[in-house]
């Protein structure tokens, strides 16, 4: 900048002042609400099983399946869960910016929460519904808390999740795909058949879902990840049903429910989450 020919005068910067800044020692003040925003950022796993009379010791589990959002979650419930067969056995606590959970199991399925379920009649059957934001920071202590009251030598992992369609990377218009469609993500030491087409280069899996698989690659344990590409982001029934073709999988084949009943359960439960979500219209 020059205010005649011939003088140059030097413009205003920050440059280094930035740096400063960081390097500025924290205040007591600072380190008091950094501490509190750690403390109210942790996530609690309640576990309510005793193992062997001590809940110290990791539980033997054979098959853990982890189904990740609202229509993951609505496939357990519609087509595996029902409350003669299984019983609750833990609850996530956790709270960030998207959401924020508690320690009651009584939900919605509209709500956001963390639940964990035993197979009453084989308790090394475990199932998980998460509904709720697990944000990136948080993501280790699920895994951590989660994993770590397991026992690993003989585990499978089977996760489920959605996706947006948008998202998929393709040489053709996403716009041709027929939506909802599932691909599968797996660990080298998964040797069963997966249920559908592998999900192809390049693209990745986000957030939770991928955390998991990771930390299943990292400790060798066999899992596979089923994400289904969606276009609805709502609670939606052909969403739900495209997970169907995993209930002819080994790991699921055998919790499955009885068809009809199924469907039955799959009506009532769109239905009283239409009549939830309309006391806000």
């Amino acid at each position: 900048m020059a205010t005649f020919f011939g003088e140059v005068v030097v413009a205003p910067s920050r440059a280094g002042l930035d740096e400063e800044e960081e390097a500025r020692e924290e205040t007591p003040e600072d380190r008091e609400i950094r501490r509190e925003i750690e403390k109210k950022r942790e996530v609690d796993v309640l576990w309510t099983w005793k193992s062997g009379g001590c809940a110290e010791e990791p539980l033997e589990c054979s098959r853990f399946v982890v189904a990740i959002g609202r229509n993951a979650a609505a496939f357990l419930s519609s087509f595996i869960l029902d409350s003669v067969c299984w019983e609750v056995v833990g609850v996530v606590k956790l709270w960030n910016e998207w959401c924020r959970t508690s320690s009651t199991t009584n939900v919605l399925p509209t709500d956001s929460f963390c639940l964990f379920y035993r197979l009453i009649s084989d308790p090394t059957v475990l199932l998980c519904q998460c509904s709720c934001y697990v944000a990136e920071d948080q993501q280790f202590q699920w895994l951590e808390k989660v994993f770590g009251s397991m026992q690993k030598k003989g585990l499978q992992v089977t996760i489920l999740s959605t996706c947006p369609v948008a998202d998929y990377k393709t040489q053709e218009s996403t716009l041709t795909l027929a939506s909802p469609f599932l691909k599968a993500l797996k660990t080298k030491e998964f040797q069963d058949q997966v249920c559908c087409p592998l999900l192809e280069q390049p693209n990745i899996v986000r957030d939770l879902p991928a955390a998991v698989l990771s930390y299943c690659q990292v400790w060798q344990i066999p899992a596979v990840l089923y994400q289904c590409y969606t276009d609805v982001i709502k609670l939606d029934t052909v969403t739900i049903e495209a997970f169907k073709p995993l209930l002819s999988s080994k790991l699921l084949k055998s919790l499955a429910k009885d068809a009809s009943e199924s469907t039955k359960v799959l009506k009532k439960f769109l239905t009283s989450s239409e009549t939830h979500n309309n006391i806000y219209i």
